[in-house]
């Protein structure tokens, strides 16, 4: 279940807005604020497996944005290529002579990573 509500939360950032206003507020009670169905029917003002439906319709929405359109998957290849490139600057630092010159280019790359880093980080 876990991975599942993580998931959802992932395709909510990047997709959400693509919902229908109903959806939007269901999935955001039930996965980010973790409320029950019958706690969002009494916010919506609808039953609760009127509830159920819309946060199903809505997850099928999500999963069906992220097929056409590949985002979340574009997202995390990027985040994996930045992690391998900041493991490959390393292992250049210990290959190449680190004179003053060699050691800002460095420092200035990793300064690169870390800020493509904390932006992914940001839309998680």
């Amino acid at each position: 279940m876990f991975e599942k509500v993580v998931e959802i939360g992932l395709l909510f950032d990047f997709y959400g807005k693509l919902l229908s206003t109903k959806q939007y507020q269901s999935i955001e009670l039930y996965y980010i604020h973790d409320l029950t169905l019958s706690e969002i029917g009494e916010q919506l003002n609808i039953s609760r497996q009127g509830v159920y439906d819309l946060i199903k319709r809505a997850e099928v929405s999500l999963y069906k944005y992220e097929k056409t359109l590949g985002l979340v998957e574009k997202f995390e290849n990027n985040r994996l290529k930045i992690k391998e490139l900041k493991f490959l600057l390393e292992k250049l630092k210990e290959l190449v002579n680190i004179n003053d010159e060699n050691k800002t280019i460095f420092e200035n790359i990793n300064l690169i990573i870390e800020q493509l880093l904390k932006n992914n980080q940001e839309v998680r």
